[in-house]
């Protein structure tokens, strides 16, 4: 942790409460009596915050490369469409000790139950994210004390695609509060999820354009359990794979519904004027929250659109297919909500029109795809990148140290290329993790490959970089492990995981706070900039 050294006595007690917590590790949320060093931290951020805060200047901390917070962690081909949806083993942690109890009282780092609201920001802050630069940002509002403050927001997050699944059965909605409410709990922000369901079980869309309204309010319900944790959701509107329905759904339908016999392969989803019809009438944007009344597109609680969950278009390998279509429907949502980010959803995969990024790639494979992670992020509209990260199913099914150089060097050479080749883009790895059914896996390894992601995110943070944030694939409550696609973590079973998880958590919320939120000391223009305190891991 680092802090401005202009207030040498607050930088050592920060120091001394990171390394007593770290040779004592305890699990967010478990009970713990407040020290008087944890105390007076949050008193002086508290009083910092009003008494330097008022001189600072306007700039947010990740414009200043100067800015070093001395964050560490620790070191420690086939298409990935097994993730979405599938059914699969219990967990295997052995643990069943229940870390998370809501009864909780204080957290490792000293925070009591609503601190982590304060550095989220209040009721009245609860407003739309935007971009500035290679950052994202909170900007302010009519209800801020302050109106020249604007808050960097760093994404720590997770996926959990079947909450609008759960949320339409009353005998597991109540499985949608209790992820948000553990999740919250280890300070996860951000959440990703399917806002979609084409045809089938429980469809949303039951056929183009045709909606079962209980699966619309079950997905408001989703909305406004999310705002009550402080967590915002990137909403993706369809797949790329079967699951849910997916493009190959489109194409049934356009046989179906339209007499479109010459549809001869699920990519036509891109290309028939039709089927690219049915995908923009989706009706998602300009719904209105049965729970909280407000439109869709005018939601802070979405963080996000998402075209496609995991974008392909094999039959041509060019990317010019794809590419027209992503540029059709980023402009087409755009012209419906401009106040929300948007985002492809793309893997990242280096395509022809970048050659000297191609051995990046995992696999030849994906170079024929029809992605290409520079240029279809250069398409107008686009917000921020989106990458994936499955060394386990694109270069090995073996757990190895293969997987963490790939995930170390396929991370920076994102962060690289969004940085330099994108204008200054945020990058959000918005799909990590590893399956409990790979040879050698053990929740070791897990932990050391999320530790390096949490890593590399923190070192580009320290410098002002487009590495914006990381969203875990993917966080289960307890008792839907039938729904477990081997990926699953569920917290209350894995500690060491979960206090992983809380301490980067931790780590991004006091850098945001710093930043802004009255406390902006430290992000004042380089001719100010104070010395750091830099604070290793060893």
């Amino acid at each position: 942790m680092y802090l401005a050294s202009k207030c040498s006595w607050f930088n050592n007690n920060c120091v001394n409460m990171i390394n007593t917590q770290r040779e004592k590790p305890k699990l967010l949320g478990y009970k713990t009596k407040m020290s008087s060093i944890h105390l007076l931290v949050i008193m002086s951020i508290f009083w910092l915050s009003f008494v330097v805060g008022k001189s600072s200047s306007n700039s947010v901390c990740a414009d200043d490369n100067s800015v070093d917070i001395g964050l560490s962690v620790p070191d420690g081909v086939v298409a990935p469409d097994q993730h979405f949806g599938g059914g699969g083993p219990a967990s295997v942690e052995s643990s069943t000790t229940n870390y998370l109890s809501s009864t909780s009282s204080s957290d490792e780092y000293g925070l009591e139950d609503g601190d982590f609201d304060d550095l989220l920001g209040s009721e009245q802050e609860w407003e739309m994210v935007s971009r500035k630069g290679n950052q994202f940002v909170i900007l302010p509002t009519s209800m801020s004390k302050q109106q020249d403050t604007v808050r960097p927001f760093y994404v720590n997050g997770f996926n959990t695609y079947w909450l609008m699944l759960f949320a339409a059965d009353d005998s597991t909605k109540g499985k949608v509060s209790q992820i948000f409410q553990e999740a919250s709990s280890v300070g996860l922000t951000v959440c990703r999820t399917w806002a979609f369901n084409d045809g089938g079980w429980r469809a949303l869309q039951k056929s183009p354009g045709v909606y079962d309204e209980d699966i619309f309010k079950a997905l408001d319900f989703v909305l406004s359990e999310a705002k009550k944790y402080k967590i915002r959701l990137v909403m993706s509107l369809v797949n790329n794979w079967e699951s849910y329905g997916g493009k190959s759904q489109y194409v049934k339908w356009g046989k179906e519904f339209a007499g479109l016999t010459n549809l001869t392969s699920d990519d036509d989803f891109f290309t028939h004027p039709t089927l690219r019809t049915y995908y923009k009438n989706h009706t998602l944007l300009n719904r209105v929250n049965t729970f909280t009344n407000v439109t869709y597109k005018n939601d802070p609680t979405i963080f996000a659109w998402e075209l496609m969950n995991e974008a392909r278009c094999s039959s041509d390998p060019s990317g010019d297919t794809l590419q027209a279509w992503i540029q059709e429907m980023a402009m087409h949502v755009k012209s419906i909500d401009p106040n929300h980010l948007l985002e492809i959803g793309v893997e990242g995969f280096y395509g022809p029109l970048t050659p000297d990024r191609v051995q990046l790639n995992p696999n030849k494979v994906a170079q024929q795809v029809g992605t290409d992670f520079i240029r279809n992020h250069q398409a107008l509209g686009i917000d921020f990148a989106s990458v994936h990260m499955y060394a386990d199913s694109w270069i090995s099914p073996s757990v190895s140290n293969a997987h963490i150089k790939f995930v170390t060097s396929w991370m920076k050479s994102h962060i690289e290329d969004a940085e330099k080749k994108l204008g200054g883009m945020p990058v959000i790895f918005s799909e990590f993790g590893v399956s409990v059914r790979d040879s050698g896996y053990n929740a070791s390894f897990r932990d050391t490959l999320i530790s390096t992601v949490y890593k590399t995110i923190l070192d580009s943070t320290k410098k002002g970089g487009s590495g914006a944030g990381s969203l875990l694939w993917q966080i289960f409550p307890e008792d839907t492990e039938y729904m477990n696609d081997g990926y699953a973590i569920v917290l209350s079973k894995s500690p060491a995981t979960s206090n992983i998880i809380s301490l980067h958590s931790t780590r991004l919320m006091l850098f945001n706070s710093r930043c802004s939120w009255r406390c902006r000391w430290v992000c004042s223009k380089k001719k100010n900039a104070l010395p750091s305190v830099d604070v290793d891991d060893q």
